[in-house]
């Protein structure tokens, strides 16, 4: 059996639970058939402070056939009416952009790496060595292509949307035994945008549980509290979309990240991740000196030796330096044992023993 806590490793990071939240920023259609505006949103990803910048490898053959019938009409979506491969046609990244946007992200400092969609996608980006592998959600039940990402021994994250567990086992062990031990999996929800009353993020945790595997997001709802409250639940991978601007129309724009939305992200991020912390009890270092602010017990009217301690001349009240108030119960009714000046926290040395 695997223990619990899995990390895979992508270039120089470590990912899994206890390590920095894995930031990827999803190019997708985003560079509108312009190579100098993917060039320009890998470079918005660096300073918006992602660690990883992802790309898409396909052509509309490679995801689909010229077809006109009902069933390759999009219905229900943002896409609503278009043709897939037109779709695909508009919104695929051009390969031969591909080796250059890498060593351009590499260059700054980032990680890049792709999905791909068919063998033929996965046989090119071997070549160009990407460090990593991505299976986007609608392709988490094609075995074989599960097979020929995991057979070069890369790191391979999964996305789940509309997966049923079994459907989500068979993927992981699919992948595990074509050669890849190092998997992570990001609970997606397949629509755009997504509504974040059907996100479920409650499934993380579950997931990592049960499959033993860093456990992260791909998200498609719209504005940035989704991946935090992910994050405080354990996600160590957060992947959104990122463009230029989303006044500039595309398939993906609607429900992506203008760079200085993508920055504000990844710094509430970055919080969440240091807020997290551990499992600790008492004080911080910096409550410490907060504890003058607790309540203990003080003389709070001027007392003679041999006079008996009451409700009216001792209380609990703040700051902190006398007696904790467990002991007023067994201060009252005993004598002073000195003369106490009024607002002086009390100590044992003060009370008469029986």
């Amino acid at each position: 059996m695997r223990s619990m806590g899995t990390t895979i490793r992508i270039g120089e990071r470590i990912i899994g639970i206890g390590q920095p939240v894995y930031v990827i920023a999803e190019l997708s259609a985003n560079h509108h058939q312009e190579f100098d505006q993917a060039l320009e949103i890998v470079r918005a990803a660096k300073d918006a402070g992602a660690d990883a910048i992802k790309l898409q490898t396909y052509t509309p053959d490679t995801m689909t056939i010229a077809a006109a019938g009902r069933e390759f009409q999009i219905e229900g979506t943002i896409w609503h009416g278009r043709n897939l491969y037109e779709l695909y046609g508009e919104a695929h990244m051009p390969w031969d952009w591909q080796p250059r946007l890498k060593q351009a992200a590499n260059d700054l400092g980032l990680d890049l790496f792709s999905t791909p969609f068919d063998a033929s996608a996965v046989e090119f980006l071997e070549k160009m060595d990407v460090p990593a592998y991505k299976l986007a959600s609608f392709e988490l039940v094609d075995i074989p292509l599960i097979r020929k990402m995991a057979s070069t021994g890369k790191p391979l994250i999964m996305s789940t949307g509309m997966a049923t567990l079994e459907e989500i086992d068979e993927a992981v062990q699919a992948a595990r035994d074509a050669g890849t031990e190092e998997i992570a999996l990001l609970k997606c929800t397949s629509a755009y945008p997504a509504a974040p009353e059907e996100m479920n993020l409650r499934t993380i945790p579950e997931l990592s549980r049960r499959l033993d595997v860093p456990v992260g997001l791909s998200d498609h709802t719209l504005g940035i509290a989704v991946p935090i409250a992910a994050v405080a639940l354990g996600a160590c991978i957060v992947e959104k979309h990122i463009t230029s601007s989303r006044a500039i129309p595309g398939p993906d724009s609607a429900f992506s990240l203008e760079p200085a939305e993508f920055k504000a992200m990844v710094e509430a991020v970055r919080t969440a991740e240091k807020a997290l912390g551990e499992v600790k009890f008492g004080a911080s270092q910096k409550e410490n000196t907060e504890k003058i602010f607790r309540r203990s017990l003080y003389v709070v009217r001027e007392m003679k030796s041999g006079e008996i301690f009451t409700a009216e001349n001792v209380r609990s009240i703040r700051p902190g330096l006398g007696l904790h108030t467990r002991h007023l119960p067994e201060i009252i009714g005993r004598h002073a044992a000195c003369d106490i000046a009024r607002a002086t926290p009390l100590k044992w040395e003060m009370v008469h023993s029986q």
